[in-house]
C-alpha cells in the first residue's frame, strides 16, 4: 500500500481516533504531525504489522508535548443545548484517557471494538474493559440508575 493509499482510507481513523482522545483542536493538529511523521518516514512505516497504531502513538507523543487545557471537548451550539446533557462533557473528560477514547469511539463515532483495538494496538477484551468501566463512571457521574422507575 503507498502511503497516499494508507492516509486516504485508514489516515480518517487515525484522524478520528486522534480527535476522539484530545478533542478537536489538538487532535487534528497531531493528526496532522503523525500523518506527516508518516509521510516522511512511510518506507519503514509501511512495512509494519500495524501502521495506524504505530502513527496512533506518534500522535499521542506529540499531544503530550502541548498541554492540555481544562475543557478540551467542545461545547454544543445554544441551539443544541436543549437535547444535550450539560454535565455529560465534564464527566467525559474525567475518564482515564483509555475510557474516553474507546467510549466516544464506539457511542458516538459507532466503530466496532475491534477496530478500536487495532487503532489502539490494545486486545478487543481491553477495550470493552475500558468501555464497560467508562459506562460504570458515566452514569455515577450522571445519577443514572439501571432500573426503571
Amino acid at each position: 500500500m503507498t502511503f497516499e493509499e494508507f492516509a486516504s482510507t485508514v489516515g480518517i481513523r487515525l484522524r478520528a481516533g486522534l480527535v476522539a482522545t484530545y478533542g478537536p483542536d489538538l487532535g487534528l493538529d497531531v493528526a496532522a504531525e503523525a500523518l506527516a511523521y508518516g509521510w516522511e518516514h512511510w518506507s519503514r512505516i509501511g512495512t509494519m504489522d500495524n501502521p495506524s497504531g504505530y502513527l496512533y502513538r506518534v500522535g499521542q507523543t506529540a499531544a503530550r508535548r502541548v498541554l492540555r487545557p481544562h475543557g478540551f471537548l467542545p461545547m454544543p451550539s445554544s441551539a443544541d443545548a436543549h437535547d444535550f446533557e450539560p454535565r455529560l462533557l465534564p464527566a467525559l473528560e474525567e475518564l482515564s484517557e483509555a475510557q474516553r477514547v474507546c467510549v466516544v469511539m464506539v457511542h458516538a463515532y459507532e466503530w466496532g471494538q475491534t477496530e478500536i483495538a487495532e487503532l489502539l494496538d490494545i486486545s478487543p477484551s481491553t477495550v470493552r474493559t475500558h468501555i464497560a468501566r467508562a459506562l460504570d463512571r458515566l452514569q455515577h457521574a450522571l445519577e443514572v440508575s439501571h432500573h426503571a422507575d
